[in-house]
């Protein structure tokens, strides 16, 4: 049996010139391959998705490119750099969110985007990788895990971009954004008691939340817990959903042979309910290699979270290793009915673009800490 482990120790002995390069451009090479895989395999599912019109997938196209010169860049940035500027960023964004929330550009009923000029800026974005930075800058000094005191300051600073992100409003980005939040405060060693506490909490808020809910959230909320209740209306998402997922069987029809969205009884089958499309054509087997794609990646990075060298790199790396474990499993879990339908896009497959810059900003922000945990002091 090959010791893999032995031979990657050995080629660094050695001075390999392939390893050399690749620390050298700072990128994790484990990481850097399960994200290509799954780039290719999202263009795969894509061209199908968008009815094979070339126009999306040179669109798509031009987005990674975006994305991966974005990921190269922050991997370029050492953790030091980050640190410093991590207030700063999250005082920028904050300012964006209050702004979007004033002057910003009206689009189906919410308000998310901001123009300036020809440029289109979504803060709500910008607010996953900002977040954790300013997160893990509070407790980089704290005492750990932390008390009272710092984990109600660290609440509040997850809750003021939560209300501001909720109030667009975008429910799903919102809980997103509470949830990379909340994932600092546990890689900090929170004090389970106090986060089983403050779920009771929530659920006893449940009836004044709902009574500040749009009618369309709501309307989401009772459609997750009774789909059939609006077969033709609210409930036709996730019902055509669930019939392409289960019409793919084991190993589904086939590539480019879906009909659910072929046909278009699927809705927004290239975006938010791209899942369902690999389910329909790839099957069961399709959709566990996608699985096992994303967990590869959320491993690598939980494992480079475990060996940084500070608080700082440590809990940033595992905070953005969350955000996309959360972006998968919401996207994934409202695709299949055991989530409310709040349109969280599949991380690196779904078309659009702004959503993976984020991602890939903060894989590169990982890679960074990864090729670097040895060079920063304990």
């Amino acid at each position: 049996m090959i010791n893999f482990p032995h031979l990657w120790s050995a080629a660094r002995r050695k001075g390999s010139p392939i390893l050399t390069i690749w620390e050298l451009l700072h990128l994790d090479l484990f990481l850097l391959f399960c994200l290509t895989l799954l780039l290719i395999l999202g263009l795969i599912i894509l061209y199908s998705a968008g009815n094979q019109d070339f126009m999306i997938l040179h669109r798509q196209l031009l987005r990674i490119a975006l994305a991966w010169l974005v990921l190269f860049i922050c991997a370029q940035i050492p953790p030091q750099r980050y640190l410093f500027w991590a207030p700063y960023f999250f005082a920028l964004t904050l300012f964006l969110l209050i702004t979007v929330l004033l002057l910003g550009h009206v689009g189906k009923g919410a308000k998310r985007w901001l123009g300036i000029g020809m440029i289109r800026i979504q803060p709500s974005e910008l607010i996953k990788v900002s977040l954790p930075l300013m997160l893990a800058y509070y407790y980089r000094d704290k005492h750990l895990p932390p008390d009272f005191k710092s984990s109600i300051m660290g609440l509040l600073i997850i809750f003021i971009p939560v209300i501001l992100v909720a109030k667009q409003p975008d429910l799903g980005t919102a809980v997103l954004i509470m949830g990379a939040g909340l994932s600092v405060l546990v890689f900090a060693g929170l004090v389970w008691r106090w986060l089983i506490a403050g779920g009771i909490l929530i659920m006893a808020l449940m009836p004044i939340l709902w009574h500040f809910m749009h009618n369309y959230q709501k309307q989401r909320i009772l459609t997750f817990l009774n789909p059939e209740r609006d077969p033709l209306g609210h409930g036709y998402h996730i019902i055509q959903s669930k019939i392409a997922l289960g019409s793919g069987g084991l190993f589904g029809k086939g590539w480019l042979e879906g009909t659910q969205s072929h046909l278009q009884f699927l809705p927004e089958h290239a975006t938010d309910f791209i899942f369902a499309v690999c389910g329909e054509e790839f099957g069961f087997i399709g959709t566990m290699i996608l699985i096992l794609v994303n967990m590869l990646i959320v491993g690598r990075g939980l494992y480079i979270s475990v060996q940084a060298s500070d608080t700082f790199s440590r809990l940033l790396a595992g905070s953005l290793t969350l955000t996309f474990f959360l972006s998968f499993f919401i996207n994934a879990g409202m695709v299949t009915g055991l989530l409310p339908v709040v349109g969280i896009p599949l991380p690196l497959i779904s078309y659009g673009g702004t959503s993976m810059v984020t991602l890939m900003a903060g894989l590169g922000m990982i890679m960074s800490i990864s090729t670097r945990r040895k060079l920063i002091a304990t």
